[in-house]
């Protein structure tokens, strides 16, 4: 529930009235279908890296219908995507050699710790 205060506090989502007996204000607050479709959009827009920022802006486009815009956000998020994931690919290239150097020594220093340590290792 405090997702959903923090969403409404940025501006991302609505604010329903309290309900209750006479407007009191006691209530439950009731969201509606468009409250839940607009919380799937900043979760799923978050799942696939867009910041606060951007998710406000996408929601923003929605209404002004700016297609150029979202699709250069979009390009964007991809381009900081294919970025990550080259740095993942290479990390991981990286303790594939530490882990087979690992394995092809028996004594010494473990290669996987050492290269940890800030020691240098032989590939």
């Amino acid at each position: 529930m405090e997702t959903i205060r923090y969403y409404q506090r940025r501006g991302l989502l609505r604010t329903p009235e309290r309900g209750g007996a006479g407007g009191s204000g006691g209530g439950v607050r009731r969201y509606d279908a468009e409250d839940v479709r607009r919380l799937r959009f900043i979760r799923s827009a978050q799942t696939a890296g867009f910041t606060l920022e951007q998710i406000a802006e996408l929601l923003a486009l929605d209404s002004s219908e700016d297609r150029d815009r979202a699709r250069a956000l979009a390009r964007e998020r991809i381009a900081a995507l294919d970025s990550k994931i080259a740095e993942l690919a290479a990390a991981r290239a990286s303790l594939l050699r530490l882990a087979r150097a690992c394995d092809a020594s028996v004594s010494g220093a473990c290669p996987i710790i050492a290269a940890f340590e800030g020691a240098p290792h032989r590939d």
